[in-house]
Protein backbone atom coordinates (compact mmCIF):
# COMPACT_ATOMS: atom_id res chain seq x y z
CA UNK A 1 0.00 0.00 0.00
CA UNK A 2 0.92 3.63 -0.84
CA UNK A 3 1.06 6.47 1.53
CA UNK A 4 -0.60 9.06 -0.99
CA UNK A 5 -2.90 8.26 -4.47
CA UNK A 6 -3.66 11.09 -6.43
CA UNK A 7 -6.62 10.44 -9.10
CA UNK A 8 -8.70 12.27 -11.38
CA UNK A 9 -5.39 14.48 -12.46
CA UNK A 10 -4.23 15.97 -15.48
CA UNK A 11 -0.69 15.28 -15.39
CA UNK A 12 1.68 17.21 -16.89
CA UNK A 13 4.97 15.27 -16.01
CA UNK A 14 7.63 17.67 -17.80
CA UNK A 15 9.80 14.59 -18.71
CA UNK A 16 11.91 14.49 -21.86
CA UNK A 17 8.93 13.97 -24.16
CA UNK A 18 6.72 16.28 -22.36
CA UNK A 19 4.40 13.53 -21.90
CA UNK A 20 0.97 14.33 -20.75
CA UNK A 21 -1.23 11.75 -18.83
CA UNK A 22 -4.83 12.51 -18.89
CA UNK A 23 -7.30 11.33 -16.11
CA UNK A 24 -4.26 10.36 -14.50
CA UNK A 25 -3.12 8.74 -11.68
CA UNK A 26 -0.02 9.09 -9.20
CA UNK A 27 1.04 7.22 -6.18
CA UNK A 28 3.65 7.87 -3.79
CA UNK A 29 5.26 5.91 -1.25
CA UNK A 30 8.23 7.20 1.62
CA UNK A 31 8.28 10.61 -0.41
CA UNK A 32 9.11 9.04 -4.06
CA UNK A 33 6.72 8.44 -6.89
CA UNK A 34 6.03 4.93 -7.50
CA UNK A 35 3.57 4.64 -10.29
CA UNK A 36 2.26 6.94 -13.11
CA UNK A 37 -1.06 5.54 -14.92
CA UNK A 38 -4.25 6.18 -16.69
CA UNK A 39 -6.94 5.65 -14.50
CA UNK A 40 -8.49 2.65 -16.71
CA UNK A 41 -5.08 0.64 -17.42
CA UNK A 42 -5.51 -2.65 -15.46
CA UNK A 43 -2.33 -1.41 -12.97
CA UNK A 44 -4.16 1.62 -11.64
CA UNK A 45 -7.05 -0.40 -10.54
CA UNK A 46 -4.47 -2.03 -8.18
CA UNK A 47 -3.36 0.91 -7.00
CA UNK A 48 -4.32 1.68 -3.16
CA UNK A 49 -3.25 4.18 -0.36
CA UNK A 50 -3.86 5.21 3.03
CA UNK A 51 -4.64 8.53 1.46
CA UNK A 52 -6.47 9.61 -1.65
CA UNK A 53 -6.72 12.94 -3.03
CA UNK A 54 -9.02 13.43 -5.97
CA UNK A 55 -7.52 16.34 -8.13
CA UNK A 56 -11.14 17.01 -9.58
CA UNK A 57 -9.37 16.97 -13.35
CA UNK A 58 -7.03 19.50 -12.16
CA UNK A 59 -3.29 19.65 -13.36
CA UNK A 60 -0.96 17.95 -11.61
CA UNK A 61 2.65 18.78 -12.54
CA UNK A 62 6.36 19.25 -10.97
CA UNK A 63 6.97 21.69 -8.57
CA UNK A 64 8.95 24.58 -10.06
CA UNK A 65 12.58 25.34 -9.44
CA UNK A 66 13.32 28.98 -9.20
CA UNK A 67 17.46 29.37 -9.64
CA UNK A 68 17.90 32.55 -8.66
CA UNK A 69 16.46 34.33 -5.61
CA UNK A 70 17.34 36.52 -2.71
CA UNK A 71 14.43 35.77 -0.57
CA UNK A 72 15.59 37.69 2.70
CA UNK A 73 15.44 41.04 0.45
CA UNK A 74 11.41 40.80 0.40
CA UNK A 75 11.72 42.83 3.62
CA UNK A 76 12.71 45.60 1.23
CA UNK A 77 10.06 45.31 -1.49
CA UNK A 78 9.72 48.61 -3.30
CA UNK A 79 12.16 50.36 -1.10
CA UNK A 80 14.35 51.25 -3.98
CA UNK A 81 12.87 52.13 -7.29
CA UNK A 82 13.36 53.52 -10.55
CA UNK A 83 16.98 53.38 -10.58
CA UNK A 84 20.00 51.81 -13.02
CA UNK A 85 21.20 48.25 -10.66
CA UNK A 86 24.62 50.13 -10.20
CA UNK A 87 23.14 53.26 -8.26
CA UNK A 88 20.06 51.18 -6.91
CA UNK A 89 22.40 48.66 -5.31
CA UNK A 90 24.12 51.62 -3.80
CA UNK A 91 21.14 52.24 -2.51
CA UNK A 92 20.51 48.53 -1.07
CA UNK A 93 23.21 47.69 0.51
CA UNK A 94 22.27 50.88 2.89
CA UNK A 95 19.46 49.35 4.19
CA UNK A 96 20.75 45.88 4.45
CA UNK A 97 23.06 46.81 6.47
CA UNK A 98 21.24 48.89 8.46
CA UNK A 99 18.81 46.36 9.41
CA UNK A 100 20.11 42.84 8.86
CA UNK A 101 20.84 40.22 11.20
CA UNK A 102 20.25 36.82 11.35
CA UNK A 103 16.92 37.10 12.97
CA UNK A 104 15.88 39.65 10.38
CA UNK A 105 17.05 37.23 7.73
CA UNK A 106 15.16 34.51 9.29
CA UNK A 107 12.24 36.39 8.99
CA UNK A 108 12.78 37.97 5.66
CA UNK A 109 13.61 34.38 4.45
CA UNK A 110 10.62 33.37 5.68
CA UNK A 111 8.62 35.86 3.80
CA UNK A 112 9.90 34.92 0.67
CA UNK A 113 10.10 31.60 0.56
CA UNK A 114 6.49 31.18 1.47
CA UNK A 115 5.92 33.44 -1.20
CA UNK A 116 7.87 30.99 -3.67
CA UNK A 117 6.41 27.89 -1.96
CA UNK A 118 2.37 29.25 -2.23
CA UNK A 119 3.22 30.14 -6.17
CA UNK A 120 4.38 26.35 -6.66
CA UNK A 121 7.89 26.43 -6.22
CA UNK A 122 9.85 24.00 -4.49
CA UNK A 123 12.92 24.25 -4.39
CA UNK A 124 14.99 27.54 -4.60
CA UNK A 125 18.37 28.80 -4.71
CA UNK A 126 18.71 31.65 -2.63
CA UNK A 127 22.07 33.55 -2.48
CA UNK A 128 22.06 35.61 0.26
CA UNK A 129 24.24 37.35 3.66
CA UNK A 130 23.32 34.46 6.73
CA UNK A 131 23.09 31.23 4.31
CA UNK A 132 21.88 29.11 7.97
CA UNK A 133 19.35 31.21 8.67
CA UNK A 134 17.82 30.72 5.00
CA UNK A 135 18.25 27.65 5.24
CA UNK A 136 15.84 27.35 8.79
CA UNK A 137 13.32 29.29 6.78
CA UNK A 138 13.43 26.38 4.32
CA UNK A 139 13.12 23.70 6.74
CA UNK A 140 10.49 25.51 8.67
CA UNK A 141 8.32 25.82 5.60
CA UNK A 142 8.84 22.49 4.09
CA UNK A 143 10.72 23.34 1.12
CA UNK A 144 14.45 22.54 -0.65
CA UNK A 145 16.95 25.09 -0.71
CA UNK A 146 20.07 25.87 -2.58
CA UNK A 147 22.20 28.55 -1.10
CA UNK A 148 25.91 28.61 1.12
CA UNK A 149 28.63 30.80 1.88
CA UNK A 150 28.81 33.68 0.24
CA UNK A 151 31.40 36.32 -0.95
CA UNK A 152 32.00 39.87 -1.25
CA UNK A 153 35.30 42.02 -0.73
CA UNK A 154 33.97 45.17 -0.20
CA UNK A 155 32.56 45.94 3.45
CA UNK A 156 29.14 43.63 3.81
CA UNK A 157 26.99 42.77 6.04
CA UNK A 158 28.37 42.09 9.94
CA UNK A 159 31.55 43.45 9.20
CA UNK A 160 32.86 40.14 8.05
CA UNK A 161 36.21 39.75 6.05
CA UNK A 162 37.18 37.04 3.76
CA UNK A 163 38.49 34.51 5.63
CA UNK A 164 35.16 35.18 7.49
CA UNK A 165 33.45 34.19 4.28
CA UNK A 166 36.12 30.94 3.65
CA UNK A 167 35.09 29.60 7.02
CA UNK A 168 31.63 30.38 7.12
CA UNK A 169 31.81 28.70 3.44
CA UNK A 170 33.10 25.51 4.82
CA UNK A 171 31.16 25.28 7.68
CA UNK A 172 28.11 25.54 6.05
CA UNK A 173 28.84 22.85 3.63
CA UNK A 174 29.87 20.51 6.84
CA UNK A 175 26.81 21.37 8.66
CA UNK A 176 24.40 20.59 5.71
CA UNK A 177 25.86 18.41 3.07
CA UNK A 178 24.32 15.05 4.79
CA UNK A 179 20.70 17.03 4.47
CA UNK A 180 18.41 16.02 1.50
CA UNK A 181 16.33 19.09 1.30
CA UNK A 182 19.53 21.45 1.40
CA UNK A 183 21.75 21.74 -1.44
CA UNK A 184 24.99 23.25 -0.86
CA UNK A 185 26.78 25.57 -2.95
CA UNK A 186 29.46 28.29 -2.97
CA UNK A 187 28.19 32.05 -4.39
CA UNK A 188 30.16 34.85 -4.70
CA UNK A 189 28.28 38.17 -5.31
CA UNK A 190 30.09 38.85 -8.98
CA UNK A 191 33.04 39.79 -10.78
CA UNK A 192 32.72 43.43 -10.13
CA UNK A 193 32.51 43.20 -6.23
CA UNK A 194 35.30 40.48 -5.63
CA UNK A 195 38.51 40.00 -6.86
CA UNK A 196 39.99 37.27 -9.34
CA UNK A 197 42.03 35.61 -6.25
CA UNK A 198 39.04 35.58 -4.62
CA UNK A 199 36.70 34.19 -6.95
CA UNK A 200 39.30 31.68 -7.71
CA UNK A 201 39.76 30.76 -4.20
CA UNK A 202 35.33 30.24 -3.92
CA UNK A 203 35.45 27.97 -6.87
CA UNK A 204 38.25 25.62 -5.45
CA UNK A 205 35.91 25.21 -2.36
CA UNK A 206 33.04 24.29 -4.41
CA UNK A 207 35.62 22.01 -6.21
CA UNK A 208 37.03 20.73 -3.15
CA UNK A 209 33.51 19.44 -2.05
CA UNK A 210 31.81 18.50 -5.17
CA UNK A 211 28.84 21.43 -5.21
CA UNK A 212 27.68 24.12 -7.08
CA UNK A 213 29.20 27.22 -7.66
CA UNK A 214 26.95 30.66 -8.77
CA UNK A 215 27.35 33.92 -9.13
CA UNK A 216 26.09 37.22 -10.88
CA UNK A 217 27.23 37.82 -14.56
CA UNK A 218 27.10 39.95 -17.55
CA UNK A 219 23.71 41.57 -16.04
CA UNK A 220 24.30 45.45 -16.96
CA UNK A 221 26.68 47.17 -20.05
CA UNK A 222 27.95 48.88 -16.85
CA UNK A 223 29.19 45.71 -15.77
CA UNK A 224 30.95 44.84 -18.58
CA UNK A 225 32.27 48.28 -19.10
CA UNK A 226 33.81 47.91 -15.21
CA UNK A 227 35.54 44.45 -16.18
CA UNK A 228 36.49 45.50 -19.09
CA UNK A 229 38.29 48.56 -17.36
CA UNK A 230 39.73 46.56 -14.58
CA UNK A 231 40.97 43.63 -16.58
CA UNK A 232 40.64 44.20 -20.30
CA UNK A 233 37.99 41.74 -20.68
CA UNK A 234 34.51 41.26 -21.01
CA UNK A 235 32.56 39.57 -17.96
CA UNK A 236 32.54 36.05 -18.76
CA UNK A 237 35.81 35.68 -21.07
CA UNK A 238 36.78 36.84 -17.67
CA UNK A 239 35.27 33.85 -15.75
CA UNK A 240 36.77 31.67 -18.16
CA UNK A 241 40.28 33.49 -17.56
CA UNK A 242 39.72 32.27 -14.26
CA UNK A 243 38.62 29.01 -14.67
CA UNK A 244 35.28 29.34 -13.55
CA UNK A 245 32.84 28.18 -16.06
CA UNK A 246 31.41 24.71 -16.51
CA UNK A 247 28.98 22.29 -15.65
CA UNK A 248 28.97 22.99 -12.12
CA UNK A 249 28.77 26.47 -12.35
CA UNK A 250 25.54 28.70 -12.58
CA UNK A 251 25.49 32.11 -13.78
CA UNK A 252 22.65 34.67 -12.67
CA UNK A 253 21.60 37.27 -15.90
CA UNK A 254 23.64 36.84 -18.91
CA UNK A 255 22.46 39.28 -20.78
CA UNK A 256 24.99 41.41 -22.35
CA UNK A 257 26.49 38.96 -24.39
CA UNK A 258 28.60 38.26 -28.08
CA UNK A 259 28.33 34.72 -30.28
CA UNK A 260 31.90 34.54 -28.94
CA UNK A 261 30.79 34.42 -25.03
CA UNK A 262 27.33 32.60 -26.12
CA UNK A 263 29.78 29.72 -27.49
CA UNK A 264 32.33 29.59 -24.56
CA UNK A 265 28.89 29.08 -21.69
CA UNK A 266 27.93 26.52 -24.06
CA UNK A 267 30.78 24.66 -24.86
CA UNK A 268 31.80 24.67 -21.02
CA UNK A 269 28.07 23.81 -20.05
CA UNK A 270 27.82 26.15 -17.96
CA UNK A 271 24.15 27.05 -16.43
CA UNK A 272 22.32 30.35 -16.80
CA UNK A 273 19.83 31.68 -14.91
CA UNK A 274 17.11 34.39 -16.55
CA UNK A 275 15.33 36.63 -14.53
CA UNK A 276 13.47 38.99 -17.28
CA UNK A 277 10.98 40.91 -14.15
CA UNK A 278 14.30 41.95 -12.43
CA UNK A 279 16.17 42.85 -15.88
CA UNK A 280 13.03 44.90 -17.43
CA UNK A 281 12.57 46.75 -14.04
CA UNK A 282 16.10 47.62 -13.38
CA UNK A 283 16.30 48.74 -17.32
CA UNK A 284 19.15 46.21 -17.48
CA UNK A 285 17.99 44.70 -20.93
CA UNK A 286 17.00 41.63 -22.50
CA UNK A 287 18.90 38.41 -22.55
CA UNK A 288 19.73 36.70 -26.25
CA UNK A 289 17.44 33.62 -25.04
CA UNK A 290 17.26 32.41 -28.64
CA UNK A 291 20.45 32.49 -29.13
CA UNK A 292 21.89 30.72 -26.05
CA UNK A 293 18.72 28.11 -26.59
CA UNK A 294 20.18 27.44 -29.79
CA UNK A 295 23.79 26.90 -28.90
CA UNK A 296 22.75 24.03 -26.31
CA UNK A 297 23.20 25.82 -23.28
CA UNK A 298 21.21 24.98 -19.91
CA UNK A 299 18.44 27.56 -19.44
CA UNK A 300 16.77 27.80 -15.97
CA UNK A 301 14.21 30.44 -14.73
CA UNK A 302 14.61 32.91 -11.82
CA UNK A 303 12.69 35.95 -10.05
CA UNK A 304 15.84 37.31 -8.83
CA UNK A 305 14.92 39.07 -5.12
CA UNK A 306 11.38 41.25 -4.34
CA UNK A 307 13.55 43.90 -4.00
CA UNK A 308 14.01 44.17 -7.51
CA UNK A 309 11.54 42.67 -9.48
CA UNK A 310 9.14 43.18 -6.87
CA UNK A 311 7.56 39.74 -6.67
CA UNK A 312 8.42 36.18 -6.55
CA UNK A 313 6.11 34.89 -9.75
CA UNK A 314 7.63 32.15 -11.20
CA UNK A 315 4.72 31.74 -13.83
CA UNK A 316 5.65 35.50 -14.82
CA UNK A 317 9.31 34.38 -15.26
CA UNK A 318 8.06 31.74 -17.52
CA UNK A 319 5.56 34.10 -19.76
CA UNK A 320 8.22 36.98 -20.01
CA UNK A 321 10.76 34.78 -21.10
CA UNK A 322 8.85 33.17 -23.68
CA UNK A 323 7.13 36.59 -24.86
CA UNK A 324 10.05 38.30 -24.58
CA UNK A 325 11.86 36.20 -27.11
CA UNK A 326 9.17 35.70 -29.84
CA UNK A 327 8.40 39.37 -29.91
CA UNK A 328 12.19 40.42 -29.58
CA UNK A 329 13.29 38.86 -32.46
CA UNK A 330 9.88 38.78 -34.23
CA UNK A 331 9.51 35.17 -34.71
CA UNK A 332 6.57 33.51 -33.42
CA UNK A 333 8.76 30.49 -33.20
CA UNK A 334 11.87 31.70 -31.36
CA UNK A 335 10.44 29.35 -27.97
CA UNK A 336 8.13 26.81 -27.56
CA UNK A 337 6.18 27.25 -24.16
CA UNK A 338 7.41 23.08 -23.64
CA UNK A 339 11.44 24.93 -23.97
CA UNK A 340 10.12 27.46 -21.31
CA UNK A 341 8.48 25.26 -19.27
CA UNK A 342 11.33 22.80 -19.01
CA UNK A 343 13.11 25.38 -17.83
CA UNK A 344 11.40 26.23 -14.80
CA UNK A 345 11.37 22.70 -14.05
CA UNK A 346 13.87 19.34 -16.02
CA UNK A 347 16.74 22.19 -16.61
CA UNK A 348 16.98 23.55 -13.04
CA UNK A 349 17.44 20.00 -11.41
CA UNK A 350 19.96 19.77 -14.35
CA UNK A 351 21.62 22.73 -13.02
CA UNK A 352 21.29 21.58 -9.48
CA UNK A 353 23.05 18.21 -10.76
CA UNK A 354 19.74 16.90 -9.66
CA UNK A 355 17.84 15.75 -13.09
CA UNK A 356 17.57 12.44 -11.84
CA UNK A 357 15.67 12.98 -8.63
CA UNK A 358 13.92 16.57 -9.39
CA UNK A 359 12.31 17.97 -11.85
CA UNK A 360 9.89 15.58 -13.89
CA UNK A 361 7.44 13.22 -12.68
CA UNK A 362 8.88 10.06 -13.36
CA UNK A 363 8.99 6.83 -11.51
CA UNK A 364 11.57 7.04 -8.74
CA UNK A 365 12.09 10.77 -8.49
CA UNK A 366 10.89 12.70 -5.35
CA UNK A 367 7.51 13.48 -5.11
CA UNK A 368 7.96 16.96 -5.47
CA UNK A 369 4.77 18.29 -6.98
CA UNK A 370 1.70 20.87 -7.29
CA UNK A 371 -1.74 21.15 -8.16
CA UNK A 372 -3.13 23.69 -10.02
CA UNK A 373 -7.00 24.29 -10.64
CA UNK A 374 -8.04 24.77 -14.04
CA UNK A 375 -11.63 24.96 -13.04
CA UNK A 376 -11.95 28.79 -13.75
CA UNK A 377 -13.34 31.38 -16.21
CA UNK A 378 -9.13 31.75 -17.49
CA UNK A 379 -8.78 27.74 -18.12
CA UNK A 380 -11.82 26.43 -20.23
CA UNK A 381 -11.77 25.39 -22.43
CA UNK A 382 -8.52 23.66 -22.04
CA UNK A 383 -7.10 22.28 -25.82
CA UNK A 384 -3.19 22.26 -24.67
CA UNK A 385 -2.24 22.06 -20.98
CA UNK A 386 1.97 23.35 -21.77
CA UNK A 387 0.70 26.22 -23.53
CA UNK A 388 -2.27 27.34 -20.42
CA UNK A 389 1.03 26.74 -17.67
CA UNK A 390 3.25 29.14 -19.55
CA UNK A 391 0.77 31.48 -21.40
CA UNK A 392 -2.49 31.28 -19.34
CA UNK A 393 -1.80 29.96 -15.50
CA UNK A 394 -0.50 31.99 -12.48
CA UNK A 395 0.40 31.33 -9.18
CA UNK A 396 -2.94 31.88 -7.86
CA UNK A 397 -4.17 29.30 -9.26
CA UNK A 398 -1.57 26.67 -7.37
CA UNK A 399 -3.96 25.04 -5.10
CA UNK A 400 -1.62 22.14 -3.37
CA UNK A 401 1.93 22.00 -2.71
CA UNK A 402 4.05 18.64 -2.08
CA UNK A 403 7.69 18.43 -0.88
CA UNK A 404 8.88 14.68 -0.68
CA UNK A 405 5.21 13.61 -0.98
CA UNK A 406 4.64 15.89 2.57
CA UNK A 407 1.64 18.07 2.11
CA UNK A 408 3.18 21.46 2.50
CA UNK A 409 0.42 23.71 1.00
CA UNK A 410 -3.33 22.58 1.55
CA UNK A 411 -5.98 24.57 -0.20
CA UNK A 412 -3.65 27.34 -0.44
CA UNK A 413 -2.22 27.76 3.22
CA UNK A 414 1.34 26.36 4.37
CA UNK A 415 1.49 23.63 6.82
CA UNK A 416 2.00 24.67 10.26
CA UNK A 417 3.34 28.31 9.24
CA UNK A 418 0.98 31.30 11.96
CA UNK A 419 1.41 33.88 9.05
CA UNK A 420 -0.76 36.55 11.16
CA UNK A 421 2.26 36.40 14.29
CA UNK A 422 4.85 36.58 10.26
CA UNK A 423 3.08 39.53 8.95
CA UNK A 424 3.10 41.59 12.45
CA UNK A 425 6.86 41.02 12.79
CA UNK A 426 7.64 42.55 9.46
CA UNK A 427 5.07 45.34 9.85
CA UNK A 428 7.09 45.88 13.47
CA UNK A 429 10.18 46.08 11.69
CA UNK A 430 9.16 48.43 8.33
CA UNK A 431 9.28 51.67 10.24
CA UNK A 432 12.86 51.18 11.12
CA UNK A 433 13.52 49.55 7.06
CA UNK A 434 12.11 52.87 5.57
CA UNK A 435 14.08 55.03 8.24
CA UNK A 436 17.15 53.16 7.11
CA UNK A 437 17.13 55.05 3.69
CA UNK A 438 15.95 58.88 5.07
Amino acid sequence: MDDILITDALIVTCDGNHSIIENGVMAVNNGKITALERFNTSAAKKLTAKKIIGANGNIVMPGLINMHCHAADSLFRGLVENLPLEEWLGRVWIAEKAILTPETTYLGSVLGLAENLLGGSTTVMDMFWYPDETVKAAKDLGMRISTGGIFFDLPGIGGRSHENYVSEAHNFFKSHSSDDSVIPAILPHGSYTVSPQNLSEAKSIADEYGILFCTHAAETQAEQNDINKRYDNSVIRHLDKCKLLGKTSVLAHCVHLDETEISLLAQSETNVVLNPMSNLKLGSGIAPVKEMHRAGINLTLGTDGAISGNDLDMWLAMRLTCGLAKGLNMEADALTAEQVLHMATISGAKALGKSDSLGSLEIGKNADFILLDINNFHSVPLFDPITHLVFGAGRSDVTDVFVSGKHVVENKKISGLDVEKIHAEVRQLAPSIKASLE
